[in-house]
Formats: structure tokens, sequence, C-alpha cells
């Protein structure tokens, strides 16, 4: 198969001759052996296809990297040995699993592969694929004498996107990211973010005349001698297409996401100087507003004080309230200031958020028990309100502590916070940066909550 392009694309590229190409070819090496453990596959390969010259670059499928590699695994049970080769779970839907592996790659069942493999058996990715890939190019180069790129190829889903293609996860000799960064279009538009994934370009390509049940497993492409390094150069691999995880906004699937959300929220008690992001917590906010509530209604009000002066004028109004308190409890002098020390989670916060509840919308039953009790499910939504904003915070990487100070002094807070009358502080929440990673938690076993009847 050829492949002429509609117009030469052309740039100085970062490898040698980044000159446009008028034109490649791709094509299937046919003859290859059924591949066994032990194999050498660059003798396979370059019995199959001898003519192979310098700046080609070999698509070879990861199935028969992991045959010859010996990564064939006995397994009646599947999905015992995608546990053993996850890292991280990314989403899950049903038995369907998006996971990180130990190769550093995300995709489905982490690579664990049943088919074109005998029964009761299943392949996994090769161990290394870019010392793999260096493997077969090396021993190209001593079969043939001639300097090549080697790819290692897989199958890959991709979000957004319907249908599965080659994606290349293993290199050797190949200028695996075109970055053109810096440079500008036909029309002289600078580029400021074009990073072209030309390994997975070329993995495409091959994908095309290789088939997927064709028993082709290894294709040539040529035409593109720019895009192989030197003799003595194997470059960056496969490894430089994965995207760092501080880059990775796309991190999480969605239930995977908030249950990290929900782990990650702790207690903070110590924040930067950092400034908080006023957008972050009214997106907190918004989250918190869709909690359960009784009749229909809307029992959370949020009351963000951004600005020192604010939260300083409350603050210290309540502290003087719980300095009255605590002497009216027959506190030492010395008890008290430890106490108020120990309440300066607030006070340092570089944000501070008061969460009410309101009882519009509840009914009146003349009955105390029945009245109680409508009462409280209106505390238990404004709780699940708060939980959420507490959990949202987490998500946008915000640190926050929830104190239950505002609910000794209402009229205090009501009063300096110019609040209606019928709104009840539910506590408070300090919202910043945390100035320290959390320590770690002993699990907490479910089991230990739960009660089967």
């Amino acid at each position: 198969m050829s492949h002429e392009p509609d117009g030469a694309r052309g740039h100085d590229g970062p490898y040698a001759g980044g000159a446009a190409s008028a034109g490649y070819r791709v094509w299937a090496v046919a003859g290859l052996p059924e591949v066994r453990p032990g194999d050498d596959l660059a003798k396979l390969i370059a019995a199959a296809e001898p003519g192979l010259v310098d700046g080609d670059v070999l698509l070879v499928t990861s199935k028969i990297v992991s045959k010859a590699e010996g990564r064939m695994l006995e397994a009646s049970d599947r999905e015992a040995a995608i546990d053993a080769e996850t890292v991280r779970v990314v989403a899950r839907r049903g038995a369907l699993r998006i996971v990180e592996n130990r190769q550093g790659l995300v995709m489905a069942a982490a690579g664990v592969d049943a088919s074109n493999t005998p029964a009761g058996t299943v392949l996994l990715l090769p161990e290394d694929p870019d010392g793999s890939a260096r493997a077969i190019r090396e021993g190209l180069r001593d079969a043939l004498g001639v300097t090549v790129g080697v790819l290692i190829t897989d199958t890959f889903g991709r979000p957004w996107r319907a249908g599965l293609t080659d994606v290349a996860i293993g290199a050797a000799g190949v200028h695996v990211l075109d970055d053109l960064r810096g440079g500008t279009d036909a029309h002289g538009n600078p580029l400021g973010a074009t990073v072209v994934a030309t390994a997975d370009e070329l993995a495409a390509a091959g994908d095309l005349v290789k088939g997927k049940a064709a028993g082709l497993p290894v294709a040539v492409v040529r035409g593109l001698p720019g895009l192989v390094t030197a003799d003595d150069d194997h470059g960056d691999g496969a490894r430089a297409l994965v995207r760092d995880s501080r880059d990775d906004m796309f991190r999480l699937g969605t239930s995977e996401a908030i249950r990290q959300a929900v782990t990650r929220r702790r207690t903070v008690r110590a924040f930067t100087d950092e400034p908080v992001d006023p957008g972050s917590v009214r997106r907190a906010v918004a989250a918190a507003v869709t909690a359960p509530a009784p009749h229909h209604t809307t029992p959370w009000r949020f009351v963000l004080l951004e600005s020192p002066e604010s939260r300083i004028r409350l603050l210290d109004a309540m502290r003087e309230a719980w300095i009255a308190d605590l002497r009216r409890d027959g506190k030492t002098e010395e008890s008290i200031a430890q106490r108020i020390r120990r309440g300066d989670v607030l006070r340092n916060a570089p944000c501070l958020v008061v969460p009410c509840l309101v009882m519009d919308g509840s009914h009146t039953y003349g009955d105390a028990r029945r009245d109680a009790a409508e009462r409280e499910m209106f505390v238990v939504a404004t709780g699940a309100g708060v939980q959420n904003f507490l959990v949202a915070l987490a998500g946008e990487r915000l640190g926050s502590a929830w104190v239950s100070s505002t609910m000794f002094c209402r009229d205090v807070v009501r009063e300096v916070l110019d609040l209606p009358a019928d709104w009840d502080p539910m506590g408070a929440v300090a919202v910043g940066h945390p100035a320290e990673a959390p320590r770690p938690r002993p699990e907490r076993e479910a089991g230990a909550f739960i009660e089967v009847r």
C-alpha cells in the first residue's frame, strides 16, 4: 500500500532532515512463523523481510513480542491477571475496567489479552516495551546492517472517540513526538500548543495493513527517514508519550474521581498564604446544593467571608462569646487560652464559609415529637449539603476544616454578618491550600459500621 499526501507538510522539526516527504509506503510483512517463547524476533523479521533499508520504521504488534518474551500466563481467571497488572483503577463500569498498568499505560483491562493465544491462557504486555524495541532494532542492525526505527504497537480505545486504533507502547530509534511549538502555520500564525504524536500516527498507519485477524503482526513504513534517529541514539522511547499526572486533566473516571475526592477530604488545620480562587468555592457551593432535602425545599445558605476584614470581625466577636461561655463553665484562664489557640484554624485560613440552615417550606404539626423530627430532616439535609461542599473542595484541590463553633453563638454570628433571624449558622468551614500533605490514616473497615437484618 502506498499513501501520497494531498500536500507536503514541511517544517524544521526536531529530527534530522525535517523537510516534507513526497510520500511514503507502508506494507505488512508476510511469511512470519508462529512466534514461540524464546524466539529471536529480529532474526525472524530479517528472514521474512531481508530488503529493509536505512530509515525504515518497523511496526511490531505487541502480542508477538509478549509471546517471544514468555509473557503468556495460564489463567482461568482473566480478572485475576488484570488485578496483578493494575497499578491504579481509572474508571470502572460493570466488568469493564480502564486502568493504569505497570508500564504506566492507561488502557482497558491493563492490556491483558485472551485473543490470539491458546485457550486457558492470557497474554500480558511486554515487561519493558521500550527495551523490547531496542533489542529488535539492535538485532536487525546485526543481522542486516541497517539503521531502522522500531515501534511496539498495541490497540487502544480513546476517550470521546468511538472505535479502536493502534498506538505505540514501545519505541527505539524513532522521534516519537514532533514538537512544532515556536513555529508558524501556512498563514504565519504562531503554533503555541502543537506537539504531534508521530509514533502513534505511524502505529495507526501500520494497523491499516496488518489488520486484526490476518495474522500479519509486522508492518514496514518506508519514505520517512527523518523520523529515524542515528544508529547510536535510541531516542526517548514511547514512555515520552505518556502524559504526566500533573498535566492530566482527565486522570480519573467519574466514580473514581468522586471516591478519591471523598478519600482526600481531610481536616486541614494549617494553610499556606496562597489565595483561594473564588470560582473554586462557588463551584463547591454548586455541588453542595445538589444534596437531598425534604419537601422539595432548599435549606442551604452559604455565607462566604472572602475578605480578611470580614473574617477578623466575626472571629473576634465569636472569641469573646466563647471566652464568656468558658468562664461561666468555670474553666481556668490557662485552659481557656489553650482552647482559643485550638480554634485558630479559622483565623489562619484565607477563606471562611459559614453554612446556614433555613426552614423555608417546613411543616408545623403542633406536636412536639413530629415538629422535632421535621427539624431533624432539615438538619440532615444541611449536613448532606456541607458534606457535598467539603468533598467538592477536595476535588478542587483545596483543604478544608469544618468546626462547629458558630452553632454555639448563633446570635453573635447573625448580628456580625447581618443575617436574617431565621438563618441558623451550622458551624464554619476554613478553606485554603494545605500547608503540608495529610498524614496517612488507617483504613476504616466498612463492615464495622454495617448491621444486616
